[in-house]
């Protein structure tokens, strides 16, 4: 019998008996199915690779909708451009609550469609409509289809014993982002109104699309980047571990080589959170061979965007193992992210101090 988690992503216990087992028809042109810890799926149309990606259609109001429809823009994008194929079409559904206001769904919708057309993204169908028994986050789904060479896309399978990782920004990327946004008074109060206001500048580092789009520009495969994770449900330590094991291989992760941003180490520490473990949805992973793994380091950090040379994939029986402090033990995935927990106990808690606040005015 297998165990749902309570909340969250399924566990790779769920995915191997109840998901891999049942896939419908069989096809010849499947390049890359499902696989646990890959982020896309690609097949073969002619002579092109064609990647999919499908999520769900994440708008937080609460983040204002311009902010909300730029994430859940990118949240879509992020895992398709890990095949390293650019981003050409999205079909998109919107299962909307009764409550919106069409100044609400024009605001969201022009924000999605201007975001498309920064990354050369055509809208070609989808469904829109309001419905009762829907509600926010989840107000949908979409699928983000890329297209490229079949000698240009990149996946687990290519990693080689040896290829260096490489992780961009940091962890808690997209924890502390959340946090700043939703806590912006909390964290003033805290930390001070400057700090406040330079954290949420955070919010917009959740996409891996320039990541991904300038990491395959050094070369692919033998000739460069071989494969690349998003690293968002448990963080850096879970996509590390996840992408070492769908390439059927062993990883040493040196935490030691990754420097976590001030603001992220403080409101991680705040709200009682491990950065390491927690969703960090726009940092990257990338697996890269070891000739090309200087330079593009370099060619990301040219173009502002931080990276750090922090392990190497190993033979599998070597195993997964975590480097810190200068001490090895074993890589573990977390199972389950502490970022969730943390932060339904702040809303809650945000809540009864304003509700209070509110009362003695």
């Amino acid at each position: 019998m297998v165990k749902f988690p309570e909340i969250g992503k399924i566990t790779e216990d769920v995915f191997n008996n109840v998901i891999y087992p049942h896939l419908g028809a069989k096809s010849v042109e499947i390049l890359v199915g499902p696989q646990h810890g890959v982020d896309v799926g690609i097949v073969r149309v002619g002579n092109f690779a064609m990647a999919l990606t499908t999520d769900p259609v994440f708008i937080v109001p609460e983040y204002g909708w311009e902010r909300a429809a730029w994430f859940a823009t990118h949240i879509l994008v992020s895992d398709v451009v890990t095949s390293g194929l650019p981003p050409r079409y999205m079909s998109i559904d919107l299962n909307l609550p009764l409550s919106i206001k069409e100044s609400e769904f024009i605001t969201m919708w022009q924000v999605i469609s201007e975001e498309c057309e920064k990354m050369r993204i055509a809208i070609i169908c989808g469904h829109t409509a309001r419905y009762d028994n829907c509600n926010y986050p989840m107000v949908g789904g979409a699928t983000v289809i890329a297209i490229g060479g079949l000698d240009e896309y990149v996946t687990p399978g290519f990693i080689k014993p040896g290829d260096k990782l490489i992780v961009t920004k940091g962890p808690a990327v997209e924890a502390t982002g959340i946090f700043a946004t939703m806590f912006p008074s909390l964290l003033s109060r805290t930390f001070g109104e400057d700090f406040a206001k330079k954290t949420e500048e955070i919010f917009f580092m959740m996409s891996t699309y320039r990541d991904a789009m300038l990491a395959v520009q050094i070369g692919v495969r033998d000739d460069g980047v071989a494969a690349m994770h998003d690293a968002t449900e448990c963080g850096i330590f879970g996509g590390v571990f996840e992408l070492a094991q769908a390439a059927s291989l062993g990883v040493r992760l040196n935490k030691d080589e990754i420097a976590v941003d001030e603001r992220i180490q403080k409101v991680c520490d705040y709200f009682e959170i491990d950065p390491f473990k927690s969703i960090s949805e726009g940092t990257l992973l990338i697996a890269v061979r070891p000739h090309k793994a200087e330079l593009l380091k370099e060619h990301l950090e040219s173009n502002g965007i931080r990276a750090f040379i922090c392990g190497e994939f190993i033979p599998r029986e070597y195993g997964f193992v975590l480097i810190e402090n200068g001490a090895e033990k074993e890589l573990a995935h977390p199972k389950v992210d502490p970022f969730w927990a943390a932060f339904y106990r702040a809303l809650k808690s945000y809540s009864v101090l304003e509700n209070e606040k509110n009362n003695l005015m």
